[in-house]
């Protein structure tokens, strides 16, 4: 149990540092409400549980035995990030909804499921971290590592999900504050497109360890 509750506040740490995830969820909040925003936050938990299924097959080993392929998924990760931000950069003020949801159709909330998709899954970073952590809680006197590995891996998607919905709210909040006035929307824009920019700059440069 208190190797449990170290992981939860080790994954607490790593979940309240803004990053990629973070700016996404409340940029698509304040644009689009909390429907897309929270929709966003299923996909970024769908690309955590992925990640946790690549490392327990050893796709971290794969990229140490061949470092092109940690390259590939570090440059796709790093454009697909460029282009969210230009996006972000692009879109048009908001209309004053009154506080309404802006996103209610499926389709909307389908991109954002993807977009949250993307974004985590071309981040090698998380893969690898979803390694380093995982096995550092793992105790092969426990019982069976596999079904550890399977627990600590659904905890860190659960809290992750519970995070990214905060911040989800967070960004509808802040959405439904901000169209009352256009600087605000345009300054929040340029924020948060510039920093998803510098992530994807950041990635372009990112090593192995």
């Amino acid at each position: 149990m208190t190797g449990l509750w170290l992981f939860f506040m080790a994954l607490a740490v790593v979940y309240l540092l803004p990053g990629p995830d973070m700016i996404l969820l409340l940029q698509t909040g304040a644009r689009q409400g909390k429907g897309a925003a929270l929709a966003t936050a299923v996909g970024l938990a769908i690309a955590r549980g992925c990640h946790v299924a690549l490392a327990a097959l050893g796709l971290a080993a794969l990229f140490k035995a061949a470092p092109w392929t940690f390259d590939v998924v570090r440059l796709a990760g790093a454009a697909y990030l460029f282009w969210v931000g230009i996006q972000c950069l692009r879109t048009t003020l908001l209309p004053n909804l009154n506080g309404t949801d802006l996103t209610t159709d499926q389709a909307s909330w389908r991109n954002a499921v993807q977009r949250g998709l993307l974004t985590n899954l071309l981040n090698p970073k998380a893969l690898l971290f979803c390694s380093v952590l995982l096995p550092q809680f793992i105790n092969p006197d426990a019982g069976p590592v596999l079904a550890q590995f399977a627990t600590l891996g659904m905890v860190l998607v659960a809290v992750g999900l519970l995070f990214d919905s905060a911040y989800a709210l967070v960004g509808a909040a802040l959405g439904r504050w901000l169209q009352r006035s256009p600087s605000a929307q345009r300054l929040q824009q340029w924020i948060f497109g510039s920093l998803l920019i510098g992530f994807a700059v950041r990635l372009t440069f990112v090593q192995q360890a």
